[in-house]
């Protein structure tokens, strides 16, 4: 699969009921896509996007605290991205922090802008003095894309069992500028 070279206009709203179904196929896509040789196999064919989608319907009837999903939507109307993002979850952070908890864009739009838009977004709305995430070690691409949004490692480290294989995570953090 290639990625886009050129810029996707797109809008970033907040997501409604009427995206989850958009969402969870994107995030899925976008899991295949961007942990294809860090996850097991096995696990990323497994995926299903209509049980994503009932179980993000059951969380977005009865959201969490604090907690704000967008979506890019292109011209013609249709889901390119989504971010996730509300309090930290990790107790060793000091009071307050903020979590990126996911920024996807679809495979076929990496590269054209739709996750910057969705980052500027997130970090214009984000009520936080700093935003931490956590992104699978072996995953680049997207490392690059955080770095270049002003995030860098913390220190923080986990690896977390994906199918029974623990995969790496590093910490980043950005603080508010």
């Amino acid at each position: 699969m290639t990625t886009a070279s050129r810029e996707v206009p797109v809008t970033v709203r907040e997501m409604t009921v009427s995206d989850v179904d958009a969402v969870s196929a994107l995030r899925i896509a976008g899991w295949r896509y961007a942990y294809a040789g860090l996850l097991p196999r096995s696990y990323l064919d497994g995926l299903d996007a209509a049980a994503d989608a009932a179980e993000r319907r059951e969380r977005f009837a009865a959201p969490a605290p604090g907690v704000t999903q967008l979506v890019a939507e292109s011209a013609d109307g249709t889901v390119a991205g989504w971010a996730c993002f509300g309090p930290a979850r990790d107790e060793d952070l000091p009071p307050g922090e903020g979590e990126l908890y996911a920024l996807y864009a679809r495979p076929d739009l990496i590269g054209s802008g739709v996750g910057r838009a969705l980052m500027d977004q997130v970090l214009g709305l984000s009520p936080y003095p700093g935003m931490r995430l956590w992104v699978v070690e072996g995953n680049d691409r997207a490392r690059r894309f955080y770095e270049r949004a002003g995030f860098g490692p913390d220190g923080g480290t986990c690896a977390d069992p994906v199918a029974d294989v623990p995969v790496p995570e590093v910490r980043y953090h950005r603080p508010r500028p």
